[in-house]
């Protein structure tokens, strides 16, 4: 299996387990789980060509982590990033660390200083427990700024945190007041 044909199979596997199940005609229950036999099928009208080989190789090659296959192999889900409205994934509440990361690009920067970071068409604000990965995502956006967050802070003050299985923190908005730039 090449690289691209991972990288493509996986941008694939995030739109239709993230966000447009219906675009192949696939069904996700109310945690985001989909049967990875109709994943096939649907991809298949839709005339790609995936297995259970190469869906299984995406999952366990991905450094990020985005996906999940049930312990019985039967179903696979996206582990954080949905815009469907029907998915809850029931995260555990947790407590953060002093402090996380979020990056972005400087053009965002006017936005998020009058509104704090909202999660968009997402359930949640993404936010990392490092500037190394807070970086990675900033670049995808332009020239990358870090925002530190208050993270303790902010739940002292109320707000809750969750982690996804694959290492993201979590939680609904941060207000500009728990910001700063790195």
């Amino acid at each position: 299996m090449s690289k691209k044909n991972l990288d493509e199979t996986s941008k694939f596997l995030s739109f239709v387990l993230r966000h447009e199940p219906q675009a192949i005609g696939l069904t996700l229950d109310s945690e985001g789980w989909a049967n990875i036999e109709e994943l096939i099928n649907g991809a298949a009208r839709d005339g790609r060509k995936l297995d259970r080989e190469l869906i299984e190789a995406v999952v366990t090659s991905s450094d990020k982590k985005r996906f999940s296959i049930s312990e019985d192999g039967q179903l696979i889900r996206a582990v954080q990033g949905h815009s469907t409205k029907s998915v809850d994934l029931q995260f555990e509440q947790k407590q953060p660390p002093q402090t996380l990361y979020h990056g972005t690009a400087t053009r965002f920067l006017e936005s998020i200083k009058e509104q704090g970071l909202i999660p968009g068409s997402r359930h949640h604000v993404h936010l990392s427990q490092d500037i190394d990965t807070a970086s990675a995502v900033g670049q995808r956006y332009g020239t990358v700024v870090i925002l530190k967050v208050a993270a303790r802070q902010m739940e002292e003050q109320g707000f809750k945190f969750y982690q996804a299985e694959n290492g993201v923190w979590l939680t609904e908005q941060v207000p500009a007041r728990f910001l700063s730039t790195l």
